[in-house]
């Protein structure tokens, strides 16, 4: 090789060398450089809720999710699609979801009713009655004048409640228990024409999209060329405060579930041995603002929006819990009073953010109009909730009900704060109720949110560090650069 051809491919490799510095070092960067800031309607930032999540919130919200009262979850994944013929069950083992034997549930939980967290339902025999009873006449014979009460007090509330919910009836043979723990959120190969069609009616049919908008917003659709990325949500501003917000908890929804998805992936399988981790390819696929056209920023900030709502359901609901009537009831006294103990814990932490959602500035104008909004806005949601029970893949539809039943849980939370003022001391409330499902529901879904904030603290470590590899790597090309000159 002569000299000249040398020095010019050692001139190449260096150029090359750089070009891989600056694409490795930019696309992280990115990432952090975008999803930080004020959140738009609201005035809270993204560093804020980082480190409120990270220092306070999600130690103490993982170590309540193991609690026995909150990993319990009963749930119907039997019910067919109300919207259209379904083509099946997935059939990927990792769609699979393992219920509960009848044995391992603690005994106050699968006791009979609902709404076994108060202690004027938490006696023995009472509970073993309930349990063989299939009508509140029957459970009448048996309990006390005020047990009897509270029970009437809740069917009635029950029947009159509008939920943002369709509740699973818990009654139906068909309703199993699951151990969350035992069943994790994470990639189970579910994707094509059902899940593209779910999310599909998710976001075209119940997602407010003005009839002057032809581009589809759900995520997975295809390409539709100049109106893709950051510049097509110039729609979002011309709708109202109440329709940006539902579309921004429906995308930070989606966002989290995929941030699930990317840091608990099927890395491998050796000898039947599964190997989950973070998958940085899938993340940037789904998040990294040059794959997404500036889209993916965008998600992730919807997700810190979807935290602070559920945060503050959090904080407001406080004063339902701290009563002294409330017992988080299983059976196993000390733990129940060390569960209790906790989630007022968490509460007091959610009461001393100082950057909470403003509510109050929904549903504020005139009293007919926004009446109208707000029913609209509940019945979409409600939409969405039934919509879950679409979901091919069992696993994926377990954890789409629980997290769209916390969400529909915090909003009946934030919008009944007059009911919650009113509650009493020392017995059950005949104007505001929550069943242990949404309870279970509640806090495990903002759980999920509190992960997700932390697994995405976990990506950008991950880049971070992608990032510094890069420079070694260029670092030793320039070496053999640098030796091929001489």
């Amino acid at each position: 090789m002569s000299r000249g051809v040398g020095r010019a491919g050692a001139g190449q490799g260096a150029a090359a060398a750089l070009q891989l510095l600056v694409t490795l070092s930019f696309l992280p960067s990115v990432v952090e450089a975008q999803v930080t800031g004020v959140l738009d309607d609201c005035l809270c930032d993204v560093d804020s809720i980082d480190n409120f999540n990270t220092f306070k919130i999600f130690p103490k919200i993982k170590k309540l999710q193991e609690r026995d009262y909150f990993r319990y979850y009963k749930v119907n994944l039997k019910r067919p699609c109300p919207f259209w013929a379904e083509d099946g069950h997935c059939s990927i083992k990792d769609c699979h979801v393992e219920p509960c034997p009848e044995s391992k549930i603690p005994v106050g939980i699968k006791a009979g009713s609902s709404n076994k967290y108060l202690k004027v339902a938490n006696n023995t025999k009472e509970l073993e009655d309930c349990e063989q009873a299939s009508k509140l006449g029957a459970i009448n014979s048996t309990l006390s004048n005020q047990s009897r009460e509270a029970f009437i007090d809740w069917a009635r509330y029950d029947d009159s409640q509008d939920h943002f919910c369709e509740l699973d009836d818990e009654r139906s043979p068909a309703a199993q228990y699951v151990d969350l723990l035992l069943n994790p959120e994470r990639y189970t190969g579910y994707k094509g024409p059902s899940a593209w069609r779910v999310w599909n009616s998710i976001y075209e049919e119940n997602c407010f999209k003005p009839r002057s908008v032809y581009r589809p917003l759900n995520p997975l659709a295809p390409s539709r060329g100049e109106d893709d990325g950051e510049s097509f949500y110039t729609w979002l501003e011309g709708l109202c405060l109440e329709k940006r917000v539902f579309y921004k908890l429906i995308s930070g929804l989606h966002a989290s579930i995929n941030l699930h998805l990317c840091a608990n992936y099927l890395l491998e399988e050796t000898w039947g041995k599964p190997t989950w981790g973070p998958n940085m390819k899938e993340f940037k696929r789904r998040f990294d603002p040059v794959e997404t056209k500036g889209e993916g920023p965008r998600r992730l900030k919807n997700l810190y929006f979807l935290y602070l709502i559920e945060l503050r359901a959090l904080s407001k609901v406080a004063p339902y819990f701290e009563r002294s009537i409330v017992d988080l009831y299983t059976g196993n006294v000390k733990e129940d009073a060390d569960t209790k103990t906790l989630l007022l814990n968490i509460f007091q932490d959610t009461k001393s953010f100082p950057m909470h959602f403003d509510e109050k500035s929904m549903f504020a104008g005139d009293k007919k109009g926004a009446k109208s909004l707000k029913e609209e806005f509940r019945l979409h949601f409600k939409n969405i909730s039934r919509i879950m029970d679409c979901v091919g893949c069992d696993k994926c539809r377990l954890w789409g009900k629980l997290q769209t039943q916390g969400l529909g849980t915090a909003l009946k939370i934030l919008f009944s704060e007059k009911e919650i003022q009113k509650l009493p001391e020392n017995s059950p409330s005949k104007g505001f109720q929550l069943t242990r499902q949404e309870i279970v529901a509640l806090l495990n879904a903002f759980g999920r949110l509190s992960t997700s904030i932390k697994e995405l603290q976990n990506f950008k470590v991950l880049l971070q560090h992608s990032r510094d590899a890069s420079y070694c790597l260029v670092g030793e090309g320039d070496l053999q650069v640098n030796l091929t000159k001489k």
